[in-house]
């Protein structure tokens, strides 16, 4: 329970972070009057992504689980929920193109992040089981 507290308070900071961030992004590109609904829409939509994105690789963490089924776990509910958010906020057009574009772009993306994660893993593992070998 305290690292899903910890995880979501990172989560909704760097949400807020990010929030800050494409913010200031939209002012400097000339847009010098921001419309306070549609800014709160996406500040809390920002916090809510940074919350669930940071909280879900605690699937990774449970043991009983394989590594298949953490993943398959982890995918569903991050695409679940952020395309969810997604069309309800407006991030991501109602169209047929868009859900297919959008989709095919998101599985890439994750499967580049997954797949950098465990080889970094498993490189670390290889590290420890090589120095326990010296000792």
């Amino acid at each position: 329970m305290r690292k899903f507290l910890f995880q979501s308070v990172i989560g909704i900071l760097f949400g807020a972070f990010m929030a800050v961030l494409i913010t200031n992004i939209v002012y400097l590109k000339g847009s010098h009057l921001l419309d306070g609904q549609l800014f709160l829409k996406n500040s809390l939509a920002c916090l809510f992504c940074g919350w669930f994105f940071s909280v879900t690789p605690l699937f990774f963490e449970i043991k009983r689980l394989t590594l298949l089924q953490q993943t398959i776990l982890h995918f569903v509910s991050v695409a679940i929920l952020y395309f969810i958010l997604s069309f309800r906020v407006g991030w991501i057009p109602f169209t047929l193109k868009s859900i297919l574009l959008f989709s095919g772009l998101f599985l890439l993306i994750y499967a580049g992040i997954w797949l950098g994660f465990y080889l970094y893993f498993r490189n670390q593992a290889k590290k420890l089981n090589d120095d326990l070998l010296r000792i």
